[in-house]
């Protein structure tokens, strides 16, 4: 039995990863500031599925303040076997508007944790990242080795900087860091405010489908359950790597939405957007590293998730369908 820090926790992946660290009998130390990047209501429903398991402990606390993150350092009874930084300020077109909040987070968050794994001599941190670090024109599909070091906004900046801070402690204090670049997740509870839970939403309760642009754009989704066995392999000691999780199964959005409208046995009403300038066009990630270093592969088919997301929607439909999606 181990004990383990989980930043985010009432985040989609991160409650996920709390949940399995916990079903293998480990300890496990949440944290989350439950800001309303999206809406609320989703995390404290997350939130509240772990308040009841034994072995968790939750902590309402912010990790860009350092006066909140160094209470940590006092109040554990046990050390910590690694931290596990999953929160983020997350969104891409968001961070066009507010990029402030996203370097408080991403940036000063990763070095608040940094330096509580440095002075409590915790021997593992495990880093989420983006694929959004990738920027445009990646080959398809992309490996860790392409370049990243011209984001197209605010959030993918701000995750290079988180990994370069990872890198330097690790340097400087031999850190064992596994960077986890995340591509796009979905599943059940996931948040409101990406496109699976969107197409749920909007196509059973018959509300406009805005689409921005053709809808021709492609993305490669990886089920929840997956990217958190991933997160859970990336414990094991790699030294420094950045590493690919996801992405394994690509499809255009309107394909996706042609997948939901089966799935809910209506049709869709389609409005189209102007495409989005912070968006990327595709992406695949090449997650030939991850097979190597972790052992990982991805287990559930899209269509496997997505029926699973609409039974969870259907099921929780009396408040999820209240659930804001802006």
């Amino acid at each position: 039995m181990a004990h383990y820090l989980v930043t985010g926790v009432a985040g989609f992946i991160a409650s996920r990863v709390a949940g399995m660290l916990l079903d293998e009998g480990h300890v496990v130390t949440g944290l989350d500031n439950l800001n309303d990047a999206y809406d609320v209501r989703m995390k404290e429903y997350r939130l509240a599925i772990l308040r009841r398991r034994a072995g968790f402990c939750f902590h309402h606390l912010d990790i860009s303040s350092r006066s909140q993150v160094e209470t940590l350092a006092a109040d554990q009874p046990a050390p910590f076997a690694a931290v596990i930084n999953l929160a983020a300020r997350a969104g891409v077109r968001q961070s066009v508007e507010n990029p402030w909040v996203y370097v408080e987070t991403n940036v000063t968050g990763t070095l608040n944790l940094l330096e509580l794994c440095h002075r409590l001599e915790v021997p593992k941190f495990i880093l989420a990242s983006t694929s959004s670090i990738y920027g445009d024109n990646a080959p398809l599909p992309t490996p860790e080795t392409w370049d990243s070091d011209h984001p197209l906004q605010a959030y993918a900046a701000s995750k290079k900087g988180a990994e370069a801070m990872c890198h330097a402690y690790h340097h400087l204090y031999g850190l064992d860091v596994s960077v986890l670049r995340f591509f796009t997740v979905y599943g059940p509870a996931g948040r409101p405010d990406m496109v699976m839970f969107r197409f749920a939403q909007w196509i059973a309760e018959k509300r406009p489908v805005l689409i921005n642009g053709s809808g021709g754009q492609t993305r490669g989704f990886t089920y929840v359950d997956d990217i958190a066995r991933g997160v859970i392999l990336g414990l094991k000691p790699l030294g420094y790597q950045v590493i690919n999780l996801g992405g394994h199964q690509t499809i255009s959005i309107n394909e996706l939405l042609c997948m939901f409208e089966e799935q809910l046995g209506q049709k869709a009403l389609v409005r189209h957007l102007p495409q989005n300038s912070a968006d990327m066009q595709a992406n695949w990630a090449d997650v030939t590293k991850a097979g190597e270093l972790l052992g990982w592969e991805a287990q559930v088919t899209l269509s496997e998730g997505v029926k699973n997301l609409v039974d969870w929607y259907l099921a929780e439909r009396s408040w999820a369908s209240q659930i804001v999606t802006a």
